[in-house]
């Protein structure tokens, strides 16, 4: 059986401007774990990534549109913050109490990945701009740094439909495949699987969320080592078409005007 090491980096609270990699560097030298080496994955939260890069937004700065006002009271969250997440969003299809549900660079997510926690008092967080880009550099420099071939992967944790809790999913990666093809192979029994596809960056970034946590930690980042996984010139998160989605072709195919 393959054994592998997962092991939280602290790195204190960033601010914008920080030097990330710096920060991530620090921190993997309080953990026994040794600097990089050749293969390590390093997973790293996207506020860190958002914060660094000033994707922070004072609420008292923001005067809502008509649109947000009636947002914010139908489903009971500030105006002001309705007002953010649809300048964020390519599309508001729906809601609940205290979420707006948005179409956002091809993925439905709450709030178009907008949030609050992890923030300054009164600010709340926008995605990275570009978590592939994000990942590139941060890869870029600690190679240069250290000399090390790693992966990178830009982590957010995400709901799952009609499941409670929240789990790590991968918004940026740089230097492995976010999906490994398993079609061809064969099952227990015999028989060539089809369609299956290991969300291989996903389940590192849920790996890595149980030793990075969700609130005062001061763990934004997360060695992953020992998975044996080439590094190579990879980039980005692979993703399909809603009409291809199981969950989302019911949503594609609806006919305009239909109920």
């Amino acid at each position: 059986m393959t054994s592998f090491l997962v092991v939280g980096i602290r790195t204190g609270i960033i601010h914008e401007g920080d030097d990330l990699a710096e920060a991530i560097l620090s921190g993997i030298s309080g953990t026994g774990a040794g600097c990089f080496a050749n293969g390590d994955v390093i997973v790293v939260a996207e506020s860190a990534v958002a914060t660094s890069e000033g994707r922070v937004i004072r609420l008292e700065r923001v005067i809502p549109g008509e649109d947000s006002v009636v947002l914010g009271d139908r489903y009971g969250i500030d105006p002001r913050l309705a007002e953010v997440v649809k300048r964020e969003s390519d599309e508001v299809v729906g809601g609940i109490p205290g979420h707006l549900l948005c179409m956002k660079g091809g993925t439905l997510l709450p709030n178009a990945g907008v949030d609050a926690s992890n923030a300054p008092p009164g600010c709340v967080v926008l995605l990275p701009k570009d978590p592939d880009r994000s990942a590139r550099m941060i890869r870029e420099e600690i190679g240069m740094r250290t000399g090390a071939r790693v992966g990178v992967i830009i982590a957010d944790s995400r709901t799952h439909a009609m499941r409670s809790g929240c789990s790590g999913v991968a918004i940026g990666c740089s230097g492995i495949p976010s999906v490994i093809d398993a079609r061809g192979r064969r099952d227990l029994f015999g028989r060539p699987l089809e369609v299956t596809k290991q969300a291989l960056a996903d389940n590192i970034a849920s790996a890595a969320e149980i030793v990075m946590g969700e609130a005062d930690e001061s763990t934004p980042a997360a060695l992953i080592r020992g998975l044996g996984i080439p590094i190579g010139d990879y980039e980005g998160i692979e993703s399909i078409a809603a009409e291809d989605c199981l969950f989302m072709g019911l949503l594609a195919r609806k006919e305009p005007g239909g109920g």
